[in-house]
C-alpha cells in the first residue's frame, strides 16, 4: 500500500494533538507527514522531532511549488479555514479542513465550487459523524426497538470556562462554531440531513466566557415527518448525564461518548388496556392512581472508542480511499455545509455585541 504525502498547516491543539496524534499512531498505515507549516519557530522545531524527516515551513504558500503533496490538512485558526482552503484548492491541492468548515453557507459553497472546478477533493473534519456515539444511535433508530423516534436530544454541555481566542467572534469562535459542529452534525444526521429542515427556535448567550462569543446555545430543528431535534452547547451545565438521547414510541435510549443504555417495551408483551372513563378505585373502593408495571427490556454497553480514537482513524481511512480509488465518503462537504448553515442561521437570529 502506497502512503500518501501529507502537509499539516498548524501545530496547535488540533494540528499537533488530534491530527498529529493520528499520524504518529499505529492506526495510520495510509499517510506520511512530509511537510509541517507553522509560523512559530519553536513549534516547527518540535515538528521536526516528532515527524522525523519532515520539512517545516513558516508559510503555507511555500507549499505551492511542492509537487509531492497528496493532501493538505488545514488545521489553522478558525478564521483562516476559509481563505487558506480557498487558496489551496485554487492551486490544485486536495484539502481536509478542520471544523468549522467556514463562517457561512456561502463560504462553504464557494469552496465546494472551486474544488469541483479544479477536480480536487475537499473534505471536512466532521469526525463525530463516524464515531460510535453517532453510528450506534443510527443503528438503534434503524432497528425499530424504540418504535417511531419522536425526539432527538444532543447535549455537548459541561461546566467550564474559556478565556482564549476561542471566545472571540472575530476569530469565528465561540461554543457554537467550535464545539457546535459535533452536536449539530449528529442531530442533522439522525434526521438523515433532511433538506427540508428548519431552525424553529434558537438562543445564544454568554455565561462564563471572558470574550464576546457564545457559551450558551439552544437550538430546536424540525423537518416534515421527522423527530424534533433539540441541541444544546452550554458551558454552565454541571448535571448533564448524556450526550445523545432518543425518545421513541416504545422506549428511550441515551449515551455518553463512551457508553449507552436503553429501555424499551416489545409489542405483544404489554397488551393495550381499554380506556376507563370513570375514576379508578382499589379493591376497597379507595381512589387509586393509574399505574402498572410494564414488561421492559434494558440493554447497555460500552463503545469501542470515541470521536478521536474511532472517528479520526475512520475519517482518514475513508479519505485515503477517496483519494486513491475515488470511493465516496460517508461524511461529505455537503453535510458539513448544512452544519454551518444551521450555525449561521442561529447567529443571524441571535446577534451578540462585538466587544473585541
Amino acid at each position: 500500500m502506497k502512503k500518501l504525502n501529507v502537509a499539516i498547516i498548524g501545530q496547535g491543539r488540533s494540528g499537533k494533538d488530534i491530527h498529529g496524534l493520528y499520524f504518529r499512531g499505529e492506526k495510520n498505515v495510509y499517510y506520511n507527514v512530509k511537510y509541517v507549516v507553522d509560523r512559530d519557530e519553536y513549534r516547527r522545531g518540535v515538528a521536526e522531532e516528532i515527524y522525523p524527516g519532515c520539512v517545516t515551513l513558516s508559510d503555507y504558500r511555500e507549499l505551492f511549488d511542492k509537487c509531492d503533496v497528496d493532501l493538505v490538512v488545514n488545521a489553522s485558526y478558525s478564521e483562516d479555514h476559509y481563505p487558506i482552503t480557498e487558496d489551496l484548492l485554487s492551486h490544485g491541492f486536495n484539502v481536509l479542513v478542520e471544523k468549522p468548515f467556514g463562517r457561512t453557507r456561502y463560504e462553504c459553497s464557494r469552496l465546494m465550487k472551486i474544488a469541483e472546478e479544479k477536480g480536487v477533493t475537499l473534505a471536512v473534519f466532521q469526525q463525530s459523524n463516524l464515531a460510535p456515539i453517532y453510528t450506534f444511535a443510527k443503528e438503534v433508530v434503524a432497528s425499530g426497538k424504540l418504535g417511531e423516534i419522536k425526539q432527538v436530544s444532543v447535549r455537548f454541555n459541561g461546566f467550564s470556562r474559556r478565556w482564549d481566542w476561542q471566545t472571540l467572534q472575530r476569530k469565528v469562535a465561540g461554543g457554537l462554531y467550535n464545539t457546535g459542529p459535533h452536536p449539530v452534525g449528529i442531530g442533522l444526521g439522525l434526521i438523515d440531513f433532511d433538506p427540508n429542515y428548519k431552525v424553529v427556535f434558537s438562543r445564544l448567550d454568554s455565561l462564563l466566557t471572558s470574550g464576546d462569543s457564545d457559551d450558551y446555545a439552544k437550538i430546536i430543528i424540525e423537518a416534515p415527518n421527522k423527530p424534533v431535534v433539540d441541541i444544546e452547547v452550554i458551558s454552565a451545565d454541571a448535571y448533564c448525564d448524556y450526550n445523545v438521547k432518543l425518545v421513541g414510541t416504545r422506549g428511550t435510549y441515551k449515551s455518553t461518548t463512551l457508553k449507552y443504555k436503553m429501555t424499551y417495551i416489545v409489542d405483544g408483551e404489554n397488551p393495550e388496556r381499554p380506556v376507563i372513563e370513570t375514576s379508578l378505585e382499589d379493591e376497597n373502593r379507595n381512589p387509586a392512581y393509574c399505574r402498572e408495571e410494564l414488561i421492559k427490556h434494558v440493554e447497555e454497553g460500552d463503545f469501542p472508542g470515541d470521536a478521536f480514537s474511532v472517528g479520526t482513524p475512520g475519517l482518514y481511512e475513508h479519505l485515503y480511499y477517496k483519494l486513491t480509488e475515488g470511493r465516496e465518503m460517508p461524511v461529505t462537504a455537503e453535510m458539513a455545509r448544512e452544519v454551518i448553515s444551521v450555525i449561521e442561521t442561529v447567529h443571524a437570529h441571535n446577534p451578540m455585541p462585538v466587544k473585541y
